[in-house]
């Protein structure tokens, strides 16, 4: 299922123009998902419907979504799926956070 959702997910992104996606693979070091996506949308209205559509495409091959953070915000989506999870992001909360390096397996 891995597979499909992560396959399913990055179309949903490339096809609404998600900005600056980059996928980092946990599974040697956490042990609450595999793997993290992080993305930008532009506004807070294109990170909506960027969740939207993840969340229509994963239903349509009925593949559940654990929970859903931060719907409607203009700062961060997380979208859990267990085995992967999702972040978008507007521009500013991606830096201020910069999960990128928090979860660099590189910088231990």
């Amino acid at each position: 299922m891995t597979k499909t959702s992560h396959n399913l997910i990055m179309n949903s992104l490339e096809e609404l123009k998600a900005v600056d996606t980059k996928i980092l693979s946990l599974k040697d070091i956490s042990s609450f998902t595999d793997i993290m996506i992080i993305t930008s949308g532009t506004s807070s209205r294109h990170m909506s419907a960027i969740s939207d559509k993840i969340q229509e495409n994963l239903k349509e091959k009925s593949i559940p979504i654990i929970s859903v953070e931060g719907k409607g915000s203009s700062e961060w989506v997380l979208l859990d799926l267990g085995d992967i999870v999702v972040n978008i992001m507007s521009k500013s909360a991606r830096e201020l956070y910069d999960l990128e390096s928090l979860w660099d397996p590189d910088l231990l």
